[in-house]
């Protein structure tokens, strides 16, 4: 159901943005790049030393870059937040979308991003992986993209573009709803073949793309070239492999932004680059391979290495390059950041993601979150407000945690690696922070409820 347009958001962005010479009075198109399985540290600009990176860091440092940002710990919910600007709870993605079930995926009668851009004249397009479902109500041209191309499930070989890892092993590349072949092409290089061609096609209007990435999620498949440099420098297997898909991702979102130069359409594009969430240790990513530094867990997991992302935002024409916040934001945060950006009127009163517009203007001004944010995959659950974070039933590949760790409490100020449980010491802590989950948990259940 499509929310009305009830209200204009009341924020002014004069004061905000930057303003060059130029005059830029056009609406300004927009770009999300969604990277799957990447480790929080893994680019250069974020911490890593044994990787190249060049084209992921330039993006970063023209614009705004997050020290604190959070996608979900696994890929179905952090794209259906990132889509629709809810909880994935509220959606119906609490977990991976089964790529067994034609009844699994996103609620169809949400609102999306693409959705928003298209009622305000945009031409939208999603390339790459989907991961939401794959029955023809929940397929991206029926979810509010003009163009689609891509895969609907969690990975597929990039060669064959067969789903392999939950049988029946399947063929898996759409555009437009129809299955495609390009046999023996490697799907990365396909992106930015059909990405360019949209670019050339609509370059002259405003388009919304979502360049949904399927690396480095396993198989690890990079260019030849990028193995050999890592097998050269002595990178440790499986570190070589993935930093191999690192490199090979960072071409491809290179090749990507030099279209976007190419077309002269650089200055009023805003980029938005994010991982879903921590770096995969499964069977099938070789057990690891990615780097969450300082931060403990990994994929699945709600310690920060599962949840905590790279992310930063930039827009040439109106802001500033080189800033830094350190704000809490999550992946729900961008689609009502977008519409205050491009200056959409629509009542966003109804989602869990809150503007970062005040937090891009102002360093100063505190967490958009900063009275709460709840994380939930299975039994699993998480709480941060402030720099307080409650952590329940919490899993980590490999580790068991003794019964007393069942409440995992952390400040993450004095131990940001979230080694040592507090909860003993801080019992009202621990019971604020408890009974924030319980009411999150009920107004989730009372909206699934009535919709």
């Amino acid at each position: 159901m499509k929310l009305s347009n009830k209200l204009s958001i009341s924020f002014t962005l004069a004061p905000l943005l930057f303003t060059y010479s130029q005059n830029i009075s056009t609406k300004p198109n927009v770009i999300i790049i969604y990277t799957d399985d990447q480790g929080a540290i893994d680019l250069n600009c974020y911490g890593a030393k044994d990787l190249v990176t060049p084209n992921m860091d330039k993006l970063v440092s023209k614009g705004v870059k997050f020290t604190q940002f959070y996608g979900a710990p696994i890929s179905s919910p952090s794209r259906a937040g990132l889509l629709t600007g809810k909880s994935p709870q509220r959606v119906g993605v609490p977990g991976n979308v089964s790529a067994l079930s034609l009844e699994a995926g996103m609620d169809p009668k949400q609102y999306t991003i693409a959705e928003m851009f298209q009622d305000n004249g945009y031409k939208t397009a999603h390339i790459g992986k989907w991961h939401l479902g794959h029955s023809t109500e929940r397929q991206p041209n029926h979810r509010g993209f003009d163009y689609s191309f891509g895969h609907y499930v969690g990975c597929i070989d990039n060669y064959s573009h067969f789903f392999y890892w939950q049988g029946p092993n399947r063929h898996d590349l759409h555009e437009n709803g129809e299955e495609v072949f390009y046999e023996g092409k490697y799907f990365p290089d396909l992106m930015v073949e059909k990405a360019t061609k949209f670019l050339e096609k609509n370059g002259n209007d405003p388009f919304f793309m979502y360049f949904a990435m399927n690396t480095p999620h396993y198989p690890y498949q990079g260019y030849t070239k990028w193995l050999d440099y890592y097998k050269q420098k002595g990178v440790k297997y499986p570190r070589d492999l993935y930093a191999a898909f690192i490199s090979t991702q960072d071409e491809i979102i290179g090749k990507l932004l030099k279209k976007i130069s190419d077309l002269g359409i650089e200055e009023n594009t805003i980029i938005i680059f994010q991982a879903d969430n921590g770096y995969s240790t499964e069977e099938r990513a070789h057990f690891g391979g990615g780097n969450s530094g300082v931060f403990r867990g990994s994929k699945f997991s709600l310690f920060e290495g599962g949840i905590r992302v790279p992310a930063a935002i930039c827009w040439p024409a109106k802001i500033p390059s080189g800033q830094v916040r350190d704000q809490m934001g999550t992946n729900l945060d961008w689609m009502p950041t977008l519409a205050e950006l491009c200056d959409f009127d629509i009542n966003f009163n109804d989602l869990d993601g809150k503007s970062l517009s005040p937090v891009i203007k102002d360093k100063s001004i505190k967490s958009r979150h900063a009275d709460g944010f709840c994380w939930q995959n299975g039994a699993h659950w998480a709480v941060r407000k402030g720099d307080w974070k409650l952590i329940g039933n919490p899993n980590i590949a490999d580790e068991k945690f003794a019964p007393q760790d069942s409440l995992f409490l952390i400040n993450l100020t004095n131990d940001i690696s979230e080694s040592k449980n507090i909860a003993s010491a801080h019992p009202q802590k621990v019971k604020e922070l408890k009974d924030f989950f319980i009411q999150w948990q009920k107004k989730i259940q009372k909206y699934n409820e009535e919709r």
